[in-house]
């Protein structure tokens, strides 16, 4: 199994000449199975660039696992070009929205509103199936089974756990904030409140466990999320923390801020690799990048 970032940014697209080497790109995941199925993982602006490599494919079948419908999660779906061909099958998958109760075509139809988007759903030329899913029931996409669990945002979110037949997992987290207790300890309702958040922890932790790659929400410092608790992400230290518990075999950061710059993230990958040894390798996700899976350490040296 193999995958490639298309896009690591968060919240916004932000191009330009600060962000050139890690990429401006809004979040986008491309992997491909041992049997060569093609599964994407949300639909960000980078998700525009990952259909540039498919134009020359015939009766192409994608996969796109939609983590959130928040704006820089799909605002690529309707510039994914192989909706247009005749001929390609386009299957979108998510998660029921609890206050509305639809199903993840919304977040095709909302943006192909006239109002929004020039072209009409109707005019689409591929087939395109949606799929709800259930959190904790796996679901079978050729090679790999793949297993949705809730994780803790302000609108309804998944996190992708996919494990392929042939070896080689990851866990995709979309956006995450660990969830954090509202009472003070001295409330009554801190104790019962707290149990909750353990069991869910809990149940995150072993949706991850021993994956060879976590690729996780971490757009905070400890000093930025002192501002932002409650916006739905998670911070370096979190995602450290959440990676060690885990046993992840190898913990790539994500969901860069938008406005850090490369100087920034070379600054922050800099620290966090003199940091303490945490048995696994980090790495700051970047446009372009492709890896394979199973993890294989490196043993030279």
């Amino acid at each position: 199994m193999k995958f490639k970032f298309w896009g690591v940014r968060g919240s916004i697209a932000t191009p330009g000449p600060n962000t050139v080497r890690y990429g401006g790109n809004t979040t986008c995941i491309e992997i491909t199975s041992s049997a060569g199925d093609l599964i994407i993982l949300d639909a960000g602006t980078g998700i525009h660039a990952l259909a540039q490599t498919l134009l020359q494919k015939r009766d192409l079948t994608a996969h796109i696992l939609i983590t959130h419908t928040h704006w820089d999660h799909i605002q690529g779906l309707p510039f994914f070009l192989p909706m247009f061909r005749a001929g390609n099958r386009i299957n979108i998958y998510g998660g029921l929205e609890p206050v509305t109760h639809q199903g993840i075509e919304r977040a095709m139809r909302v943006q192909l509103q006239h109002a929004y988007f020039p072209i009409s759903e109707a005019q689409l030329k591929a087939e395109v199936r949606y799929t709800t899913l259930k959190a904790g029931e796996p679901i079978r996409i050729g090679s790999v089974r793949v297993t949705p669990t809730v994780l803790n945002h302000p609108v309804f979110n998944f996190g992708y756990r996919v494990d392929d037949d042939a070896g080689g997992s990851l866990f995709f987290t979309g956006d995450y904030e660990p969830p954090l207790n509202p009472y003070p300890e001295q409330h009554p309702g801190y104790e019962a409140m707290q149990e909750l958040i353990d069991q869910k922890n809990e149940e995150v932790i072993g949706a991850m466990a021993g994956v060879d790659a976590l690729i996780i929400d971490s757009s905070y410092t400890d000093a930025e999320y002192a501002d932002r608790r409650g916006w739905g992400h998670g911070t370096y230290r979190s995602a450290l923390e959440i990676a060690a518990e885990a046993r992840v075999k190898q913990l790539f950061l994500t969901h860069h801020e938008p406005t850090r710059s490369d100087a920034d993230l070379d600054s922050i990958y800099a620290r966090l690799l003199q940091a303490e040894r945490l048995g696994f390798p980090i790495w700051l996700a970047r446009e372009g990048d492709q890896y394979s899976l199973p993890y294989q350490p490196d043993q030279s040296g």
